[in-house]
């Protein structure tokens, strides 16, 4: 199935065209989308290799800022076009053809801004959304824990009020690119005798402030890309505050549905037609079950891509990203893991050289070994299925036992 343009997206796609052409050649190549694919002798060299990363990347966004391109389905009001979600989608395929990509700054553009544009203070919004559109600030995500696992609700993180202010201690795990941040969200309980998910408080924190320390996670990729960040004694205004105190896991919420779908929508792009020209330069396009299996990626491909086009049409009618994000994801992951083992199975013996060694430099190790962290970041392949079976088939949501219990008596019960 072709999904056509109407007459007002085709000419949207030939003016992209005309100015990509013009301007996307400069830029192409130079961001790597996913960096924390790529392995690295050091986690010196790898935020070195990351810091000229996002370079290229903010150079890029601020050309797109300079010809009209960015935002371009932000309401007005909040510095963007006012544009439909397709037209976003055109430019973005567009743009990604091109070779051009804003890919480290899209914790900003795609989770922090939905996330303030909904729930944000008007001066939280005149603070933040322009410089994120310029491209001027990098954004990281302050939420997993290493004693919450899966369950974000049980998170230790405590913020007290001091004055006007907040004084945050805690830790956080699995922080992409925290030592280039300059902003993270942060989540922080700030009751504890309440149920573990009211008491909660989401805020913005400048990565500058003191008691901030980032210690980079080796990878079993050889990547540096998540970070461990500790909190101690770390100052918050109270102006950094989205939503109401205690109130935060809704607005944290926001912030993973549109993670999921940003996951889901990229999720490392198309893979079946690369593993069919590999197939074919190895001589295996013709052995059917390497032809099945592809049949299978492809597949994989087709049905995101068209979950992607009915997700930019329920946002074009105005409904944020919900439930369904978590198939995107979900099936996202998924792909990423068929598409590695079955490059390497296409590689054969070669399977088992890395680097510039095996074929195609290493790309489908690179992801095997990666794409574990697909179906843990945004939130677990079980709490996908979670949300799937009680948001969108309905399903009864399981006991908790602890659902209505103080968080307080949660952590006395642990300690027993």
């Amino acid at each position: 199935m072709e999904i056509q343009d109407t007459a007002e997206q085709a000419a949207f796609r030939a003016r992209a065209r005309a100015w990509l052409a013009d301007n996307a050649p400069g830029f192409a190549g130079t961001v790597r989308p996913r960096p924390h694919f790529e392995a690295a002798a050091s986690a010196e060299e790898y935020e070195k290799t990351e810091l000229a990363n996002v370079r290229a990347a903010q150079a890029w966004q601020a050309r797109l800022c300079e010809g009209g391109w960015a935002g371009i389905s932000w309401p007005v009001a909040y510095g963007g076009l006012g544009g439909t979600p397709a037209e976003e989608a055109i430019f973005a395929g567009e743009a990604a053809a091109s070779g051009a990509s804003s890919g480290p700054l899209l914790i900003g553009l795609s989770m922090v801004a939905p996330t303030l544009m909904r729930h944000g203070t008007p001066e939280q919004r005149r603070e933040h959304l322009p410089p994120l559109l310029r491209g001027e600030h990098v954004w990281c995500q302050l939420y997993s824990e290493p004693e919450a696992g899966s369950d974000l609700a049980a998170l230790r993180t405590r913020a007290v009020r001091d004055g006007d202010g907040w004084v945050v201690d805690g830790q956080k795990v699995w922080t992409s690119s925290a030592r280039v941040a300059d902003w993270a969200i942060l989540l922080a309980r700030t009751d504890p005798d309440v149920p573990k998910h009211r008491g909660i408080t989401f805020f913005l924190l400048d990565m500058r402030t003191p008691g901030i320390e980032v210690r980079p996670l080796r990878q079993m990729n050889g990547s540096y890309h998540f970070n461990e960040v500790f909190l101690d004694g770390v100052r918050v205004p109270g102006a950094n505050v989205v939503g109401e105190p205690d109130a935060g896991w809704a607005v944290a919420h926001t912030t993973l549905a549109t993670e999921r779908a940003m996951i889901g929508g990229s999720g490392g792009g198309a893979r079946g037609a690369a593993l069919a020209e590999l197939a074919r330069s190895r001589g295996r396009l013709e052995d059917p079950v390497i032809r099945q299996r592809l049949a299978q990626v492809i597949t994989l491909d087709g049905i995101l891509g068209f979950l992607g086009l009915r997700m930019r049409a329920a946002l074009g009618r105005g409904t944020p990203p919900g439930p369904e994000a978590s198939i995107m994801k979900l099936l996202a992951a998924r792909r990423a893991h068929e598409a590695a083992e079955l490059g390497l199975a296409i590689e054969g013996a070669d399977g088992a050289l890395l680097g510039d060694e095996a074929p195609a430099g290493g790309e489908w190790q690179q992801l095997l070994l990666s794409a574990q962290g697909l179906r843990i970041g945004g939130g677990t392949d079980a709490i996908q299925r979670n949300a799937i079976a009680e948001r969108i088939l309905g399903l009864p949501r399981e006991r908790s036992a602890d659902r209505d219990v103080p968080f307080r008596e949660l952590l006395a019960r642990r300690r027993e």
